[in-house]
């Protein structure tokens, strides 16, 4: 199966193209077929290629499609690298995407035919676009998927293009991936000229004997870091990430959940010998994703807006992610990847039933008591948010406990920061639950008569996702209980050839059980805390105050880069519009037409029709040539 790995890509991009092109004239049921079946068929494959990839003595395989670059000695294929790490993302992304797009077959039944149909096109070329991404054996195909999920992005956050603020959004997230991707184009150049190629066996290969801190590693490591930061929405680029939720809801899932924002994650952890042999962009990479886990936590402890709340959170858990990259386990980013990848599309698609049955209303204040109109949508909410909140024997637990003890063996700090933004992630999330599920319905009569459980295309991949949010964390259960850790064993070989150069630390069994203690408790008192407080919630209709208002404002960020970057941008253009070109440019231009074109009136009036002044004419020109020619 693994030569018929170019299958997996090319059959949402066929979905792609049969759904854009056919948009006039498909049928709405026809365009889902083809759409999710085309995702599906996908997954069939990749769950067939990793299977034959987790057999033993299975080594990484290039298939080699052609020829995309060749400049002198530069050669750079059109080809896929299949190994532990690309099988495990294609399985999350096909098998997430499939659970999406399926149900959005509901969720948008509501649109035109032509939208429909133009929206599953979107989503297509999305997966096609992140299976590109990590399945490229080098970083220009890396970066081609890259800049592929960057344009789908901008189409499905402006999918309602007709709303301006859409649009603005739509924008933002463009412009500000835009800087990122700068960042790692320009480390592409770097590698180049240092290494003469973009494959990654090879550039792990010659970046190896360079050691450690070498000046030219450094500088690619922060570079594409700047990339990361861009697609993964970490401070300070991490603002239109919330903003994205102005596309539909499931296209939020699917940025948030499986695709778009982990890619940063993929690229780091693809290039973990680069990393390591650079501790200092490291550190940087710890602190900046601790200081965003705990920035974006503490902005969603006053959100309001359903999906608001669950963007943040995001946020968030990115930060976690990048933390355990900044401390080295690659391992544990990668297994809170996959397990995120399952609670957050669970809580998001868990949102649009909600908003489904709303008609469209997402303030968590204007609605109480869902938990008795839609039962199934409840208690799948309810277990994505216990996966959130790390409770033991959910898959988050799992994954957010090795992040925090590979934190504490790095540097206790870390892990105390870390589990701070950890319980407020626990009160943030039951808040929201109780908020909306418990207590009274605080609504319109016109919408509680309209409440109902959302239909089988919505509720059925709720019910998949809980179950894997509870047990798809078994895969990585830690040493401490026992058992060997699959995940780890399987992953393995993609971070051993960064093994020598990495710095090992270790935790007794004892100190290992004591963390996870410690932080299981606490998670339960502060979802208790959140239980009195918001159980039986009334909105009093009062504003925030003080450091709340800070929060609900989120801490007033887009404000201040409106002031210290967009308005003096704009203020810059309308100068050189202004100043430089108007009454600069412009004017210079249009002044030479007018001399041209003054001077051509004057010279015509020469031609006046008179054979006597025009052999007065010759005459006079005669003389002036017999006089150069004396002069000369």
């Amino acid at each position: 199966m693994i030569n018929l790995v170019w299958l997996v890509p090319f059959l949402p991009l066929l979905g792609f193209l049969v759904n854009g092109l056919g948009r006039r004239f498909l049928s709405k049921s026809l365009v889902g077929f083809v759409g999710s079946g085309a995702v599906l068929a996908s997954f069939v494959i990749s769950l067939l290629i990793f299977l034959e990839v987790k057999a033993p003595g299975f080594s990484a395989q290039t298939v080699h499609l052609f020829d995309f670059i060749s400049v002198g000695s530069l050669q750079i294929p059109f080809a896929f690298q299949v190994d532990q790490l690309s099988a495990l993302f294609l399985l999350v992304i096909t098998g997430v995407g499939t659970l999406i797009h399926i149900y959005s077959t509901s969720y948008m039944h509501d649109e035109s035919d032509e939208s429909f149909a133009r929206y599953f096109a979107y989503l297509n070329l999305f997966i096609f676009s992140m299976l590109i991404l990590v399945l490229g054996a080098n970083y220009v195909m890396m970066f081609i998927g890259w800049e592929g999920v960057g344009l789908c992005s901008y189409l499905l956050i402006g999918f309602w293009f007709k709303n301006t603020s859409y649009n603005n959004a739509a924008k933002k997230a463009f412009v500000m991936n835009r800087i990122g991707d700068l960042g790692f184009l320009i480390a592409i150049f770097f590698m180049i000229m240092q290494f003469g190629t973009v494959t990654f066996p090879e550039v792990f290969a010659k970046a190896a004997p360079l050691g450690m801190n070498n000046g030219i590693i450094t500088a690619i490591a922060m570079l594409m870091f700047v990339g990361a930061m861009g697609k993964s929405a970490q401070i300070p680029l991490y603002t239109w990430l919330p903003d994205a939720m102005a596309g539909p809801t499931p296209v939020s899932a699917l940025i948030h959940a499986a695709t778009m924002v982990t890619a940063g994650i993929y690229m780091i952890a693809r290039s973990n010998v680069i990393y390591t042999l650079a501790p200092h962009i490291q550190t940087v990479i710890a602190i900046i994703g601790l200081a965003t886990a705990l920035f974006a936590a503490s902005i969603a402890l006053k959100q309001n807006d359903i999906k608001k709340v669950l963007a943040y959170s995001t946020v968030s858990q990115l930060g976690y992610m990048f933390l355990a990259l900044g401390v080295g386990a690659y391992g544990a980013a990668v297994f809170h990847v996959m397990t995120h990848a399952f609670f957050k599309a669970l809580l998001f698609l868990g949102s649009g039933s909600v908003i489904h049955a709303m008609g469209g209303e997402q303030d968590i204040r204007k609605m109480g008591g869902l938990k008795k109109f839609m039962p199934t949508t409840a208690w799948t909410f309810l277990v994505g948010c216990l996966a959130i909140a790390g409770i033991p024997g959910f898959s988050g637990f799992f994954s957010k406990d090795e992040i925090l003890a590979n934190a504490f063996a790095n540097n206790p700090v870390l892990y105390v920061l870390g589990l701070a933004g950890a319980l407020m992630t626990a009160f943030y999330m039951f808040r929201l639950y109780y908020i909306t599920f418990s207590g009274k319905f605080r609504g319109t009569h016109e919408q509680e008569h309209h409440l109902h459980e959302s239909p089988s295309a919505i509720t059925i991949p709720l019910v998949i996702l809980a179950v894997l949010s509870v047990f798809g964390g078994y895969i990585g259960l830690p040493e401490v209980f026992g058992t060997k850790n699959l995940l780890a064993d399987y992953l393995a070989p993609v971070f051993a050839p960064s093994a020598p150069f990495a710095v090992e630390h270790h935790l007794s069994h004892g100190t290992e059980w004591l963390l996870m203690g410690v932080s299981s408790v606490l998670v339960i008192v502060f979802i208790l805390l959140a239980r009195q407080k918001f159980a039986n919630y009334e909105d009093a209709g009062t504003e925030s105050t003080g450091f709340g208002k800070v929060l609900e404002n989120k801490w007033y960020i887009d404000e201040l880069y409106d002031t210290i970057i967009v308005k003096p941008l704009y203020e810059l253009s309308r100068f050189f519009r202004d100043t430089v070109e108007k009454a600069g440019i412009d004017k210079l231009v249009n002044g030479v037409g007018r001399g041209v074109q003054l001077g051509g009136q004057r010279i015509r009036l020469v031609q006046n029709g008179q054979v006597g002044f025009y052999i007065f004419a010759m005459v006079i020109g005669m003389i002036v040539l017999f006089v150069i020619g004396f002069l000369l």
